[in-house]
């Protein structure tokens, strides 16, 4: 019984504080940062993409549904990452077009912990997360220097050109299929076989 109040006790804070932990993860959004994204956004895919009211939550709506996002990321890559754009207001449907952005952001170059998760965007559960994964999407348009990127090269952070990926999708998975073969290559070995694994002989 004892225990169990232990368990229960040790739980309980963590309620308490998931608004607290929320109350620092909305700190961290940055207001000018957001202006500079939207602008950007505008300058990158036209006018068509709408503005969204100041603030946080003007900021989610209008990237919520997905649309933004897709025109963005395809608007940066020279072969457009995602087919199909549509509207809708089916909530898995918009949360599969996020999904359908994030996935050509890594193809695009954005590193995993770069990026946020479906429901950062789409419930508001951590909106900096947001800025910091299109921050890394335009630092890498910019860095490319192909002539996709537009406007104001200055709000973005240019990336080492090393760091750059120019990798077809094919040789992506050519890449994967070498690694598969090389973690592989163990399988058919037993440790009898490995001198290191072998108990010293003794002899008497």
């Amino acid at each position: 019984m004892a225990q169990q109040n232990i368990g229960m006790a040790n739980k309980g804070p963590s309620y308490g504080m998931s608004r607290e932990v929320q109350g620092k993860i909305d700190k961290k959004y940055d207001p000018e940062l957001e202006e500079r994204l939207v602008q950007w956004i505008i300058a990158q895919c036209g006018s068509g993409v709408g503005k969204p009211e100041a603030g946080k939550l003007g900021f989610q709506a209008w990237l919520k549904d997905g649309c933004v996002l897709c025109e963005l990321i395809n608007s940066v890559c020279a072969d457009k990452h995602v087919k199909k754009i549509q509207k809708s207001d089916m909530a898995f449907k918009q949360m599969e077009q996020i999904s359908q952005f994030l996935n050509a952001a890594e193809r695009f170059g954005v590193q995993k912990t770069d990026m946020f998760q479906t429901v950062d965007l789409w419930e508001g559960k951590d909106l900096a997360s947001v800025q910091r994964t299109l921050m890394a999407v335009g630092s890498i348009a910019v860095s490319n220097e192909d002539g996709s990127f537009k406007g104001n090269p200055d709000w973005f952070f240019k990336k080492a050109q090393e760091n750059r990926r120019d990798f077809s999708d094919s040789q992506i998975k050519d890449g994967k299929n070498v690694i598969g073969l090389q973690m592989g290559s163990n399988k058919g070995a037993s440790q009898s076989g490995m001198s290191y694994g072998r108990p010293r002989q003794i002899m008497s």
